[in-house]
């Protein structure tokens, strides 16, 4: 029995000890203790009452000797809690704030009201130069660059008309270096205020950081850009330029070219040299249509492509590019047809340009479709839209390219395609035209299979830039980027809407 009321005594204390956070280790020699007092007091509590019956009535002896023992073992047991507790270790002469302070990364600096620095630390001091490593009693605004010293009394200012934080980005005076010369150091600043119980600005806590390396890429980035502009604006001058001076000698080579093709001035003699005007005469047209297309490019990457909005027939400019381009498609046993939907009507847009998106399609499907394929133009309406869709059975273009379709003098390349001529102008343009009437672009296709592209367009003419007081139409982007939808080689929901009625199937 007594051998039971000690394991209880045990457990009771143990986790006591626990609760209270004691060490395991020293766990086991309080328990002890703690038994040998239990025990005490009990016995003391039995003890006292018939000790104090000789001058207290026994109603009396028995509740004063029982408190009497418990106080008795309850004082015992917090002497002995209190001298068990070992208290946290610190430095001597270290506080937490100074621990802190000096643990921020960069450099800290603690400021009065004036800006005048009252102590110095943070985990990278030994980084900064020598003037701010301690800079105890100096004014911060007069070891930062002449020209940053607004920002950073503006910055203190700031703080003072009530603000809880302010920054501000100052430079300081470097080591100086034979090679190069004086430095400086770009730091980041970022002040935070603490104030009295009244609110009044008693001290600034600053933290500074060296963002040289950030401020190098910035200007790098800033340069890059320029750069890019300069070189832009140099390509379109270059552009607008060449074309023009090669129109001039193109008109007398395509002229008498044509002078010598009808033997206005006498007969050829033999028929080689009628082949060679007729090369002459297709080269240059070729060349030509290269120059045009070049400043059609440049007048809408400047923003001064006029389009002229007018009502017309769909079925007419359809039928009109595919009579255009069947000699051609003839020529390589391409089957090139056109399909419009009854009851088409007209449409509001730029007919030149309308014609001049047509040709570029179907002109790319021919000339990338073999032998026996099929390029197909359908035209149909969809809501208040016009939609134009151009299909061929060609060598299709792979999943991976897509995103690069578009690029002006961009052309996929591969060991297939780069056996046909061309300079990537065509959809460039097409991309241009189709922005400057607020429509969208899709290209669908499969490498092997086929290509599918989608013109959508505001039948009414609604989307056709605004033009100004001068007369020009408004800068646009260019190249004009494709929707992400362009990237995939499903096609959208629209597509499979028109499917039956303005897709030729890829075979």
């Amino acid at each position: 029995m007594a051998g039971k009321a000690v394991a209880e005594i045990d457990r009771a204390a143990a986790r006591w000890l626990e609760g209270l956070g004691q060490p395991e280790e020293n766990r086991a020699r309080d328990v002890v203790r703690l038994r040998v007092l239990s025990i005490g007091a009990l016995a003391a509590a039995a003890a006292t009452p018939v000790a104090l019956s000789p001058v207290l009535p026994l109603s009396l002896a028995l509740p004063v000797g029982a408190t009497g023992a418990a106080a008795l073992f309850l004082s015992v047991v917090a002497v002995m809690s209190s001298m068990t507790r070992r208290p946290i270790a610190r430095p001597p002469g270290i506080s937490a704030d100074s621990l802190v302070f000096d643990a921020c990364p960069g450099l800290s600096l603690l400021l009065d009201p004036r800006g005048v620095v009252t102590r110095c630390g943070g985990r990278d001091r030994a980084s900064f130069p020598a003037a701010l490593q301690d800079a105890c009693g100096q004014r911060l605004a007069e070891l930062v660059h002449v020209s940053d010293r607004i920002a950073l009394v503006h910055a203190l200012d700031t703080l003072r008309q009530g603000a809880d934080a302010a920054s501000a980005a100052v430079r300081v005076q470097g080591v100086y270096s034979a090679s190069q010369g004086r430095q400086f150091l770009h730091l980041g600043l970022e002040m935070t205020a603490m104030r009295g119980v009244d609110g009044e600005l008693e001290a600034v806590f600053a933290q500074m950081r060296d963002v040289s390396a950030e401020e190098a890429l910035r200007r790098e980035a800033t340069d890059r850009v320029s750069e890019a502009r300069s070189a832009h604006e140099a390509k379109s001058r270059f552009l607008a330029a060449v074309s023009h001076e090669l129109r001039t000698p193109l008109n007398a080579i395509l002229g008498f070219s044509d002078v010598l093709a009808g033997e206005y001035f006498g007969r050829l003699e033999t028929d080689r040299q009628k082949e060679y005007i007729g090369l002459i005469r297709q080269s240059g047209a070729h060349l030509l249509s290269l120059v045009n297309t070049m400043l059609d490019m440049s007048k809408i990457e400047a923003g001064r492509y006029q389009l002229i909005a007018e009502p017309f027939a769909v079925d007419e400019v359809v039928e009109a590019c595919r009579a255009m381009l069947d000699l051609q498609a003839r020529g390589k046993g391409v089957t090139l047809t056109a399909r419009t939907a009854k009851g088409l009507g007209e449409v509001v847009a730029d007919r030149r340009a309308v014609k001049q998106i047509l040709i570029n399609l179907a002109g790319n499907a021919v000339k990338f479709t073999e032998a026996g394929g099929i390029v197909t133009i359908d035209a149909v309406r969809s809501g208040s839209d016009l939609v134009l869709t151009v299909s061929d059975t060609g060598i299709g273009i792979p999943a991976d390219k897509l995103e690069f379709l578009g690029q002006p003098f961009m052309q996929v390349q591969d060991d297939y395609t780069r056996g046909f001529e061309g300079t990537g102008l065509g959809l460039s343009l097409v991309k241009g035209l189709v922005a400057l009437h607020g429509g969208r672009l899709h290209i669908s296709s499969s490498a092997g299979e086929g290509t599918v592209v989608t013109v959508t367009l505001p039948a009414d003419g609604s989307g056709i830039a605004a033009q100004g007081e001068d007369g020009e139409a408004s800068p646009v982007e260019f190249p004009p980027r494709l929707p992400a939808a362009a990237r995939s080689t499903m096609k959208d929901v629209q597509d499979r809407e028109n499917d039956d009625a303005a897709q030729a199937k890829i075979a």
